[in-house]
């Protein structure tokens, strides 16, 4: 890992991406979390009558932690390759489009940049759940029944969506490199936040940033929670847009229809398969561009019904 390091900080600056100087921060904390998990484990593990019987709160599983961490390894290199083929592009927009270009070493740069990639990925987090298309490249990271640290880094392969929302900010001057490095940010701010062992934070904190008890919410596939608290960084976003819902009870986790398996090929191609047989199934057009652009459980049956994020 000290080789590994020492190579990064020889790399100039505009080719350093934060994720990758957080990698040793996030296994130690998912190490510290999974042992005080197999500690407290068995303090829980029998429950009272009539008590919640689902598994303690912040449990590891072996096997869906380890998938976990294979389907980020694998998002390490999918998305460092996403961005390669989207530095070309971002440089031209930036080079050729932007009307102005702004400072890489002024503060204003990196403010607008960091709130700008925030609001960006709230929209986009928003429209992946209520997209199925969109949902098919997102939905491998809500498989996991289980809320902790290892699921933070159950990441989808699929950035393309995300490429292509990020384009407004080297349109508006900002340098293609300090975007990427914003998203980055982003990225290692939301690690923290999947836990279930950290409680409701000072109440400032907690209607301005997004919280482990805001986003688990989110994780949540109760009713009350469906659709709910996209935030990345600040949970502003989803207050003033209508998405806000405070953690009322303590979430049942994961796809409203589990996907029972460890494959992680499966797990992040399995909502791709069922669109193409259901697409090729359909005989009218517009059923077909349901089951695209639809949410998520979207039939024709149910069109007129309201659907949930997580549905079949």
């Amino acid at each position: 890992m000290d080789a590994v390091m020492g190579m990064l900080s020889a790399l100039p600056a505009q080719m350093r991406d934060p994720v990758l100087f957080a990698i040793p921060f996030f296994l130690l904390l998912l190490v510290v979390e999974w042992t005080a998990a197999r500690r407290l484990e068995h303090l829980e593990s029998q429950p009272a009558a009539g008590a919640d019987r689902r598994s303690p709160a912040g449990t590891y599983q072996r096997r869906d932690a380890w998938t976990s961490l294979s389907m980020g390894l694998v998002s390490v290199v999918t998305t460092a390759a996403w961005k390669a083929a989207a530095l070309l592009g971002y440089a031209a927009i930036y080079a050729y489009l932007a009307p102005w270009q702004l400072p890489a070493d002024r503060w204003y740069t990196w403010l607008i940049a960091l709130f700008g990639v925030d609001l960006l990925f709230y929209a986009y987090h928003r429209m992946a759940h209520r997209v199925r298309l969109i949902w098919a490249t997102h939905q491998a990271h809500h498989s996991s029944q289980y809320y902790n640290f290892a699921t933070a880094l159950r990441q989808k392969w699929n950035n393309s969506g995300e490429i292509l929302m990020w384009i407004p900010l080297p349109l508006l001057g900002v340098p293609p490199w300090i975007v990427f490095a914003s998203f980055s940010v982003n990225l290692v701010y939301q690690f923290w936040v999947h836990t279930e062992r950290i409680d409701k934070l000072w109440w400032p904190i907690e209607f301005v940033f997004n919280t482990p008890s805001h986003h688990r919410v989110h994780h949540g596939m109760d009713a009350e929670y469906l659709d709910k608290n996209y935030g990345g960084i600040l949970i502003l976003w989803d207050r003033m847009f209508g998405s806000y819902q405070d953690e009322l009870f303590r979430p049942r986790y994961g796809l409203t229809t589990q996907v029972d398996t460890f494959n992680i090929w499966t797990l992040q191609t399995h909502e791709y398969v069922k669109i193409v047989r259901e697409v090729r199934g359909a005989r009218r057009l517009r059923d077909k561009l349901g089951y695209l652009f639809g949410p998520p459980g979207w039939s024709p049956a149910r069109s007129a019904q309201p659907v949930g994020t997580a549905a079949p």
